[in-house]
């Protein structure tokens, strides 16, 4: 029986899919959901870190990256945590106990862990869809947590019919010359 599910949202295009999904999925079961987002240098959105260099050809130019950085972190931080906010809201108004955590880490790491000490049933996540070279270099997510959940998971997928349909489009439309 499913009692908890684990949500990992982030705020990619399929973040709102990922939590209908998780959503209708509790309200068949009855489960409580947590909803996760983990603030990750290489999650979509994040700030760039800024590069300092040995010589300090600028006085304060330093300081003055690292204080825009860590208010373009901050802005970061706090977007999660509003995202987090409007789904719990909405969960919660749909009669389902819902809590949130925000976390720092390597998502894959966090998502794994967060089940394990909060005995998820289930995790809910969502697929960016890298492939080859991209994921070979900046990993998959989903991937690791496939392979280092202790529980099931369940992968949601963007639709892949935008995509075809503009291509069925564009190869089925006859073009008139004149």
């Amino acid at each position: 029986m499913i009692k908890k599910i684990l949500v990992a949202l982030d705020r990619s295009e399929i973040g709102q899919q990922v939590f209908e999904q998780a959503l209708a999925l509790a309200k068949l079961t009855q489960a409580n959901l947590m909803l996760l987002h983990v603030l990750s240098p290489e999650a979509e959105g994040s700030p760039y870190v800024p590069m300092f260099s040995n010589f300090d050809y600028y006085p304060g130019l330093n300081s003055q990256s690292f204080e825009l950085y860590q208010k373009q972190w901050d802005t970061f931080k706090n977007e999660g945590i509003q995202m987090l906010q409007f789904f719990c809201a909405q969960a919660n108004t749909a009669g389902i106990t819902t809590e949130f955590t925000q976390n720092l880490g390597h998502p894959g790491r966090i998502i794994c862990n967060l089940a394990r000490s909060w005995g998820a049933d289930l995790i809910v996540m969502g697929r960016r869809g890298r492939s080859g070279l991209t994921e070979l270099f900046l990993g998959s997510v989903s991937n690791y947590v496939l392979h280092h959940a202790s529980c099931s998971v369940h992968i949601v997928h963007l639709p892949v019919t935008t995509k075809a349909d503009g291509v069925l489009d564009a190869t089925t439309n006859p073009v008139s010359a004149n």
